[in-house]
């Protein structure tokens, strides 16, 4: 059986008249890089404000490591390390200063975590420089590196690439992905900007207006926005044994309409229609096709502006 690191049970937050959680049941086992999707406002960041103790839910309740009762939440709390909006950084400090800072709030005895953590985010090597003269990438890692101090098993990210460059997005990203692959850590990051999440992610959970519309692996996922080639062509079975026969794959489909759906040589456009037309076979269509994750989140929740 699989350890579920974080369980919410029927989990509503109401502010005012509006839920802005509405019967949440999130599951994220041991090991997972968990992406909790959503647009801006759809609940992402008081669901996590929830699980790290720094906001309390109207009604339902929150199970980590396997406990959920008051006493043994603010132990399994201690297990999570966070970075929840901005990070309290000192910005006429250096990056080891405001590790040592930290270190002492949080009671952490050893002083050695602080340079094997500064190694671990890429920020080893900064010396006197002081944070205020940091790129907002740099000061990105030091915020998890604050998070990463107290050696956590759950890793909780917010929005963890905002502002940044594009470099600064794949240090992150393969940050996020060592610590996951080396230390085993499970981590949840929530984000609205889909592509990058696509290539993080083990499992998704899209979240959208407070509600948990699905929960998702990547595999799944992968299989639901598989991409193909749409062949369209006057003969659709010796089309159909063309790409058979000379292309060496039985990984389409023959569509009700004529239309093939052909799921291999989706990058490969020239080869299939060299041996299409080869074929004294005319191509009336020819186009490739497919979700990416932004197209099947839009799809799940109607559009981008439904109400």
């Amino acid at each position: 059986m699989n350890q579920y690191v974080l369980r919410t049970n029927n989990l509503y937050k109401k502010y005012k008249e509006d839920f802005v959680l509405d019967d949440v049941n999130i599951e994220i086992k041991k090991g997972e890089i968990y992406g909790l999707i959503g647009q801006n406002g759809a609940g992402k960041t008081t669901l996590l404000r929830i699980v790290t103790g720094l906001a309390f839910p109207t009604k339902g309740d929150v199970e980590l490591f396997g406990k959920s009762r008051e006493k043994d939440l603010m132990q399994s709390i201690k297990r999570i390390g966070a970075v929840i909006e901005s990070p309290a950084l000192f910005p006429n400090m250096t990056a080891y200063e405001n590790l040592e800072l930290h270190r002492l709030q949080k009671g952490i005895p050893n002083k050695k975590s602080i340079e094997k953590t500064l190694e671990l985010v890429g920020l080893q090597n900064t010396g006197r420089k002081k944070v205020v003269n940091f790129s907002l990438g740099m000061k990105q890692r030091l915020g998890i590196a604050i998070a990463l101090l107290s050696d956590p098993e759950f890793l909780i990210l917010d929005e963890p690439t905002n502002g940044l460059d594009p470099m600064g997005i794949v240090e992150l990203r393969e940050l996020i992905k060592r610590l996951n692959r080396e230390k085993e850590m499970t981590v949840l990051i929530s984000s609205h900007i889909l592509s990058e999440l696509n290539k993080l992610a083990t499992r998704y959970g899209i979240i959208h207006k407070g509600k948990l519309l699905e929960q998702i692996t990547a595999s799944e996922l992968n299989k639901k926005c598989r991409q193909y080639l749409r062949i369209k062509v006057d003969n659709p079975s010796k089309a159909a044994t063309v790409i058979e026969t000379e292309l060496d794959t039985t990984d389409f489909e023959v569509m009700p309409d004529g239309t093939i759906k052909l799921y291999s040589y989706f990058n490969d456009i020239q080869k299939v229609s060299m041996a299409i037309t080869k074929n004294r076979l005319i191509i009336e269509q020819f186009s490739q096709m497919g979700d990416d994750l932004e197209g099947y989140f839009t799809k799940l929740v109607g559009g981008v502006n439904n109400d």
